[in-house]
């Protein structure tokens, strides 16, 4: 199978093109700056952006299923930025796959999208709420989600484009992090490893490897699923405070926590988004990730964990490395 990846410099997207390559697929990926899946995976790399209709194009040409993972996903920026690649970078490449007539096609998106600040306990992927997710990230995953999910209903309807199935993975993590576990080592090094309220909120987290056996999995079946929408995980709720204290641990840092009471936190988050807001309206955000958001207060103190019984049911999948092993093995990689 031809598969086009987009989104291959990251971690996750790195690990489904080079999954895919090592399983025989002919795979082309497509991102801004060389990810070196060329030299290491064997596989076709096209330099470009996803909101870039030509770069898309020839990268389209001749595939057979596409893989889009290629987002903003920092906490920070200019809700233009977001809508640029996150929403017309969605349309774009749907648009392109259904002229080139590619018959599968995987996007990525995020639990985030169905998230209004309280808890989520057993939930499943319930539906996207762009005017209640939080933070620019989610509402404009809400929307690039709604625009992929309305492309598979007209697709349907005219008989023609690609099946689209939606994956949204719940905070991946794994050995060459620099998303979430890089930054709890830092913290933890600098003795500000941060712990809101009690730290007991249960929180679902995603093994890399499991993350992309389920995207190999939803891009084999995503004729059989086309429409829906899946959340993946490990399946192993735990505490907050126990896994950072474990991806601490891994990177040989101090897994005690700085303790800040919630409502502290959310008052400084407060702060800082009420300072974003005025230097975005003047074209000053700095992209920088702040130690604390309302988003993040948010994240930290309520559960999130998932009923994963309809996604595994649906692409066949399991995960294979538990949330013990992948502790032993980011340590291993140290």
């Amino acid at each position: 199978m031809r598969v086009l990846v987009t989104g291959a410099s990251g971690m996750l997207g790195g690990g489904v093109a080079r999954a895919l390559a090592a399983r025989g697929d002919d795979v082309t990926v497509l991102q801004r700056r060389p990810s070196g899946l060329a030299e290491t995976a064997g596989v076709r790399e096209v330099l470009g952006d996803v909101v870039d209709a030509e770069a898309v194009a020839r990268a389209m040409a001749g595939q057979d299923a596409v893989v889009h993972l290629a987002a903003k996903v920092n906490v920070m920026g200019r809700w233009e930025d977001y809508v640029r690649v996150n929403v017309v970078g969605t349309r774009t490449m749907l648009d392109a796959a259904r002229r080139h007539a590619v018959p599968r096609f995987v996007h990525t998106s995020s639990p985030s999208v169905a998230h209004a600040g309280a808890s989520l306990v057993g939930e499943g992927a319930g539906p996207t709420d762009p005017e209640q997710a939080r933070g620019n990230y989610a509402r404009s995953k809400a929307l690039s989600e709604r625009i992929a999910l309305a492309a598979d209903a007209r697709n349907v309807r005219d008989g023609i484009g690609p099946a689209v199935t939606v994956i949204r993975p719940h905070l991946v993590w794994g050995p060459g992090d620099t998303q979430l576990v890089a930054r709890v080592i830092r913290r933890a090094q600098a003795g500000r490893l941060p712990v809101i309220g009690s730290g007991a909120a249960l929180v679902d987290t995603t093994y890399v490897d499991n993350a992309v056996d389920a995207f190999v999995a939803a891009l084999d079946r995503c004729e059989a699923v086309r429409g829906e929408s899946f959340v993946v995980t490990n399946g192993e709720p735990r505490p907050v405070s126990e896994i950072f204290a474990a991806w601490a641990r891994a990177g040989g840092a101090d897994p005690s926590p700085t303790r800040i009471p919630t409502r502290l936190a959310y008052a400084a988050g407060g702060v800082v988004d009420a300072v974003t807001a005025v230097r975005e309206r003047i074209g000053t955000v700095d992209e920088a990730d702040p130690p604390l958001t309302r988003f993040l207060v948010e994240q930290l103190t309520t559960a999130h964990w998932f009923d994963q019984r309809r996604t595994r049911e649906a692409l066949g999948w399991t995960p294979r490395v538990t949330l013990d092993e992948g502790f032993e093995r980011l340590a291993a990689a140290r």
